[in-house]
């Protein structure tokens, strides 16, 4: 992988205190961006932040740290805020915080299934909240982390919180889905990766072995560089472009899915 530099650039990861997010922060950072380092909290973020001061030898200068908890959408609103006014003009928002569904069926305050939420209406919150800072330079994108498992899901459009019948797997699937599909939105450009089997706290999902976060890092990285020309709807498998689920596709999807997100986030695209 080229380690081109991208001093210049200003890049927000969500999710990145722990695996492939906190990987993907420090490589762009030690490839010399300025690091936006979101966690859950406070402490979460400073510890991450800390740590790549740290460890990797990236400077304090190029690193800011941002809390905000996915299951409570305020506080999305909030990070947003916060970001633009902070960082006006943003390179790349990686969209990498993520969890497991839970075994239990379980709703946030805000009324949505807890996995559709944190994988994905928060993403899309966010996405749409700062698309004014995104939209402003060539070049400028956002990279979702997707998973190969979005090719078992299906979007429940009558029922997204799966009140009916709910499986954590359908759950996590309909999430990861949902945010391949919204890749194709043409606000702002945008790809999905799979970045591999790592061994993360997701390697359950999957399987027993992974390779090490870093690795699947590099290829969301590769994706954050532009000199990496990108298709707008993008989905790669590691460092291949595929085709996405047809699901993913299909053309009322993308209309429906933004109908169904706005209305669950009460925020009007």
């Amino acid at each position: 992988m080229s380690s081109a530099s991208l001093t210049g650039r200003t890049v927000l990861v969500t999710g990145a205190t722990s695996g492939i997010g906190y990987e993907t922060a420090r490589q762009i950072a030690e490839r010399g961006a300025t690091v936006l380092v979101h966690g859950r909290t406070t402490d979460e973020a400073q510890a991450a932040t800390d740590r790549l001061i740290a460890t990797a030898g990236v400077e304090a200068g190029q690193l800011c740290s941002y809390a905000a908890d996915f299951t409570r959408l305020e506080e999305v609103e909030t990070l947003a805020r916060r970001v633009i006014e902070t960082h006006p003009h943003l390179d790349v928002l990686v969209t990498n915080a993520g969890m497991a569904a839970p075994e239990r069926h379980t709703i946030t305050a805000d009324g949505n299934e807890i996995a559709f939420q944190v994988n994905f209406l928060a993403h899309y919150l966010l996405t749409c909240l700062l698309e004014p800072a995104l939209t402003s330079d060539a070049g400028s994108r956002v990279v979702n982390v997707s998973s190969t498992l979005h090719r078992t899901g299906n979007i429940q459009w009558s029922d997204p919180n799966r009140t009916k019948r709910y499986s954590r797997l359908a759950a996590y699937a309909q999430s990861q889905l949902a945010l391949t599909v919204f890749a194709a939105d043409p606000r702002v450009a945008a790809v999905s990766v799979h970045p591999g089997i790592c061994d993360t706290a997701l390697l359950p999902l999957y399987s027993h072995v992974g390779v090490p976060a870093a690795e699947g890092a590099a290829h969301v990285v590769r994706l954050c560089d532009p000199a990496t020309e990108i298709v707008n709807g993008a989905y790669y498998d590691r460092d291949q472009r595929v085709d996405p689920a047809p699901a993913a596709t299909e053309g009322r999807s993308l209309q429906r899915l933004n109908k169904l997100a706005s209305l669950l986030v009460g925020h009007t695209a």
